[in-house]
């Protein structure tokens, strides 16, 4: 049997990173539900506290996610967990961005002027990449 899969990024403000990450991607946040956030309130299956506001909507504090524009037959959904503990070693997994026929140089030099920053650049035979952290430190190589 095979199984599908989602990308889980853990993140001290799992909303903004969310929303950093879908504009890098050219990806979409996920809507929030908010009558069904307030039903579980409601019901008590949820506190307010679960909740927080981000960008004028109530949604989850325990994260949010992000989909490929043409939905999760195409690519995984990632989701950026709340956690309260700091990033304090690198990454054994990150994400790969692949430019296609994009220029690569073009992607680097906007995510670094939305936060991110320079880690190294790389190579190995043909292949080439730049490694960058986003605005938490994970790591992200872009390449083509």
């Amino acid at each position: 049997m095979a199984y599908t899969f989602q990308v889980t990024v853990d993140s001290a403000a799992p909303h903004a990173l969310a929303d950093w990450w879908a504009e890098a991607l050219g990806w979409e946040v996920e809507s929030s539900d908010e009558e069904f956030i307030r039903e579980m309130i409601a019901v008590g299956r949820a506190t307010e506290e679960d909740t927080t506001t981000h960008r004028g909507v109530l949604v989850w504090k325990a994260g949010q996610g992000i989909r490929h524009p043409e939905g999760l037959e195409r690519a995984p959904r990632i989701l950026f967990q709340f956690i309260e503990e700091p990033k304090t070693v690198k990454n054994r997994v990150h994400l790969d961005v692949r430019t296609g026929q994009d220029d690569p140089r073009a992607l680097v030099e906007r995510l670094l002027a939305k936060g991110a920053r320079h880690l190294h650049e790389g190579s190995q035979g043909p292949f080439a990449w730049t490694t960058l952290l986003d605005p938490e430190g994970n790591e992200l190589c872009v390449s083509h």
